[in-house]
């Protein structure tokens, strides 16, 4: 479940390669493939190992260890076909038996959340199917993901009173909604009074998030704007928004390994235009 864009130090070597093998899969592929991303979102449940497994063997299995609450993956490319999800125990051999399972059948272009959602004692894994079709490019388009049991029902506005979403409960998510584009303070409130919590960020025009609500350790909620889709490319990308700076990019990682190419890239049509001239002259 877990793979969060913006903390990729907490995964193993491997989760981590196959993060950026997804990350630059070729467009061409992605055209006949499906997205998942995976999420633990259960305040009271301890961290868990999280397995991937493909039911025809046509990906690799895949083990995310010692996942927390409150993080979410990037999304990873997969092949269309039915892959199962299985949680277990942080630390559990991989042959003791799953503390929930549940299976998702990937159609090509589409893209699911699996999240375990709920309290501890009713966990549960509940696969999300996530609308990534961009709206118009003068509108932004967001959805709620209620992951807070310290207001089990909540409201999400702009600042300036705009409403996104009334009434949350715990363990819901909403329909994407269509806003205003821009600069936002969200405020999230738990419905009939308590503290509020403000998000700044900026919704890009003609793009899709997830604002997904968490308790805070310190007290109170922590809202987290994460990125569905960007208008700047047809590829989910799955990181997260934070602050009034706008899109955060959710790793540093792949951002140095893409200009690391683009470095190769520009030095070897260098290299070769010398020695070109070097034989002309």
């Amino acid at each position: 479940m877990f793979i969060p864009a913006p903390h990729l130090r907490r995964l193993g070597s491997a989760a981590a390669a196959f993060a950026l093998v997804t990350l630059f899969a070729t467009p061409a592929r992605a055209a006949g493939d499906g997205y998942v991303r995976l999420a633990h979102l259960s305040p009271d449940t301890p961290a868990v190992d999280v397995y991937l497994r493909s039911s025809t063997g046509a990906v690799k299995p895949q083990t995310f260890k010692g996942v927390a609450y409150g993080a979410m993956s990037a999304y990873l490319r997969l092949p269309v076909g039915n892959y199962q999800v299985a949680m277990r125990n942080a630390g559990a051999p991989a042959t003791a038996k799953p503390v929930l399972t549940t299976d998702v059948d990937v159609a090509g272009g589409s893209a699911y959340t699996v999240a375990g959602v709920g309290r501890y004692a009713d966990l549960g894994l509940r696969v999300l199917r996530d609308d990534l079709k961009l709206p118009d490019s003068g509108k932004s388009k967001v959805r709620i993901i209620q992951a807070s049991v310290k207001a089990p029902v909540l409201d999400v506005a702009g600042k300036n009173g705009t409403a996104i979403a009334d009434n949350v409960s715990f363990a819901t998510t909403t329909d994407y909604r269509e806003v205003n584009p821009g600069k936002w303070n969200v405020q999230v409130v738990p419905t009939g009074g308590g503290r509020t919590s403000v998000l700044p960020c900026t919704l890009g025009a003609g793009s899709v998030y997830s604002l997904i609500v968490l308790d805070d350790k310190g007290g109170g909620l922590k809202p987290e704007l994460h990125v569905d889709a960007e208008r700047q490319g047809a590829v989910p990308l799955g990181g997260v928004a934070t602050g009034d700076g706008g899109s955060q990019a959710g790793s540093r990682l792949p951002m140095a390994l893409l200009l690391a190419g683009f470095a190769a890239i520009f030095g070897g049509a260098l290299v070769m235009v010398l020695r070109r001239r070097l034989r002309v002259g």
